[in-house]
């Protein structure tokens, strides 16, 4: 696992400076400490700072050649199929200077060219010099799961897995992208290709980029199929899917440095526990991170998984000490990002890096198996669609008149259901998972800020990922246009910048494309069976896992942010999002933004999200936009009464133990 930079000249006749290069792969240290590496050629270079994971040793330094030196490369991630790989290439006659996955990759482009990503199983993101032809070839994973980004001009191309690696070159510019910004308030996350800064895109999952002649073409290697699907019976089905599961967590068990996994005690990552448990006799590391508050925290589930397996488990529970986390957040971040539960994933990480330099994790599951509630709303909704028109109105009314009821309530959940039912599907389902709707944004932006967007609608990333699918049914669709936006885009980012900034590598065996392909590829009532989520994931489980895990509701990864705009974040929000700084940007009225603070503050509404949407915003245009991007985080480790613990749980005994 590492950070990768570089850069292309694309004048020939003008060689790469080393600190140029040496700036780049500064910022990216937290990604990378055990070993850093630069390689020029005239106008092209090449850098890396590398977490070691597999060959701890000097022979896996990157930038990385083949025999006769034509070919380099720099990766950022983890080649879980590479034994495998390399094996058939030596006996192909290649020959191996090391025992790393990044040398495969290099004789296998000999053999295949970009040929060569078709046979990759893992995560990652490189860049692979090719001086016979000329061409510099960047390649992202399927499922998007590690990130890249270039910046182009006339002069130059840049790469990099973070942003601000770019913005250490003088003559990039950080300059914010209106429409990047409009599409973020909507999502709370930057989706789609480009970033929020100007002229910084991301290369999308399952992509490849060549760059030759001073010609940038991007072209797709890999697209996820819902069609045919599967036959076999269920017994059949839950059979090889089990198999899938248990190869893919194997897979993910290689390693020379310590590695553990997070449990939540939700379905996802408790099946990958219990098949780590499976797999192996030795201790297992888990770690779960929970609330003060009790309805946010799921530490109580946890507990049991980790005690039906024996691992050796600590907890951490997020306190909402903002002011000595938030910066360090926005500076890792990049961009602007609003998924609230960035703030304990980056604790947790933190937590973990004490005891593990690897963790698995359940990220994908609700994806590939229907889990969100989203899913089963959209369920429910097809069945409200045939209901006579009457008491399809009787029954709006009824819940419209209900009190407002407090997030993660009943009565707050029907609301939000309800009040979304008149619209059409698609703009259904955006309703149910995104901050600031069109007509919120309308009454929002300030008119100069409204003509810099002009007619553009951020609900069109969305509508075009629903067409790009072949799924046979909306629901299936639904979790389709997830894969293309909401994963990549926010889960997947989420976790990367959490883990690598405290330079802990972090692997989703339900992110296994074979797994992803499986999953797609099973009948929708395998995955949501009546009122059932993740049916036959569960199945598969029965006697394995606790029984009150695999029956448990969904609790979610939620934070209680709408407690903390009423209380600890209250004064920092209205600092930040009111003062003259803010105003004058002028994106926002004034007095909208007063509303929403006022309005939270004395329960008239909730504005929890939109709140946090805002705020980030705030904070990042003040760290990358006016102070064009500091080279180091503002503070290297949150505030010591920002976490209590962690806690272990005994193994043998299973007690609380500190």
């Amino acid at each position: 696992m590492c950070g990768i930079a570089g850069r292309l000249n694309l004048d020939a006749s003008q060689p790469i400076r080393e600190n140029s290069l040496r700036r780049m792969t500064a910022v990216l240290r937290h990604r990378g400490p055990d070993d850093e590496g630069v390689w020029m050629n005239g106008s092209v270079g090449l850098g890396s700072r590398r977490l070691a994971i597999i060959d701890l040793s000097h022979r896996g330094h990157m930038p990385m050649t083949n025999e006769d030196g034509s070919l380099r490369i720099v990766l950022n991630g983890e080649i879980y199929n590479f034994q495998a790989l390399r094996a058939d290439l030596q006996r192909k006659g290649h020959t191996f200077r090391s025992d790393s996955d990044t040398e495969t990759i290099l004789h296998l482009y000999e053999e295949e060219g970009v040929e060569c990503l078709q046979h990759l199983r893992g995560m990652f993101a490189f860049a692979l010099w090719d001086a016979r032809r000329r061409v510099l070839l960047l390649a992202r994973d399927r499922l998007g799961e590690k990130p890249l980004y270039y910046f182009q001009n006339s002069a130059v191309f840049l790469f990099s897995s973070e942003p601000k690696a770019i913005l250490q070159d003088p003559n990039v510019r950080a300059e914010a992208d209106p429409g990047v910004i409009h599409n973020f308030l909507t999502y709370g996350y930057a989706p789609g290709a480009d970033s929020a800064f100007h002229g910084i895109h991301k290369l999308p999952p399952a992509h490849y980029l060549l760059v030759q002649d001073g010609q940038v073409n991007v072209h797709r290697y890999w697209s996820l199929r819902y069609t045919p699907k599967r036959q076999g019976s269920e017994a059949e089905l839950g059979e090889e899917l089990l198999d899938l599961l248990t190869e893919s967590v194997r897979l993910r068990l290689v390693s020379d440095v310590p590695l553990g996994a997070f449990l939540s005690g939700g379905i996802d990552s408790s099946v990958i526990v219990a098949l780590m448990r499976r797999l192996t006799s030795g201790r297992i590391q888990t770690f779960s991170v929970g609330f003060e508050r009790l309805e946010y925290d799921e530490r109580a589930y946890a507990r049991q998984v980790a005690e039906r397996f024996a691992t050796d488990h600590h907890e951490l529970v997020v306190k909402p000490d903002a002011a000595s986390l938030l910066s360090r957040l926005v500076w890792h971040y990049n961009e602007p990002f609003a998924d609230p539960s960035a703030l304990p994933s980056f604790s947790l990480c933190e937590s973990a890096r004490e005891f593990v330099t690897v963790a698995l994790n359940g990220d994908g599951g609700d994806e590939a198996f229907l889990g969100y509630d989203r899913y089963l709303a959209a369920h429910l909704a097809g069945w409200y669609d045939r209901i006579p028109s009457p008491l399809r109105r009787g029954l709006a009314r009824g819940v419209g008149a209900l009190p407002q009821g407090a997030p993660k309530s009943l009565v707050y959940r029907l609301r939000r259901f309800t009040e979304a039912l008149a619209l059409p599907p698609q703009r259904r389902y955006a309703q149910w998972m995104t901050y600031f709707a069109n007509s919120q944004k309308d009454s929002l932006y300030t008119p100069e800020f409204a003509a810099q967007v002009g007619p553009m609608d951020s609900l069109s990333l969305l509508e075009a990922a629903y067409k790009a699918s072949d799924a046979p049914n909306f629901l299936e669709a639904s979790a389709h246009a997830d894969v293309q936006l909401y994963l990549p885009d926010d889960l997947l980012v989420k976790m990367d910048i959490a883990s690598m900034a405290h330079s802990l590598e972090v692997r989703a065996p339900f992110l296994d494309h074979k797994v992803v392909e499986f999953a797609a590829s099973l009948p929708p009532t395998l995955k949501l069976r009546k009122l059932t989520r993740k049916y036959l994931l569960k199945k598969i489980m029965n006697g394995v896992l606790p029984e009150g895990i695999i029956r448990r509701k969904k609790m979610g990864f939620a934070v209680p942010i709408h407690h903390w705009f009423r209380d600890e974040l209250w004064e920092m929000a209205c600092d930040l999002l009111m003062d003259q700084r803010a105003r004058q940007r002028g994106y926002f009225r004034p007095e909208v933004v007063r509303r929403y603070l006022d309005e939270h503050r004395t329960g008239k509404a909730y504005h929890h999200f939109r709140l946090w949407n805002l705020l980030m915003l705030e904070l990042w245009h003040r760290m990358f936009i006016d102070q064009s991007c500091p080279i180091a985080p503002p503070c290297q480790r949150s505030a010591p009464d920002s976490r209590v613990g962690p806690l272990k749980y005994g193994r043998s005994t299973g007690t609380i133990a500190t």
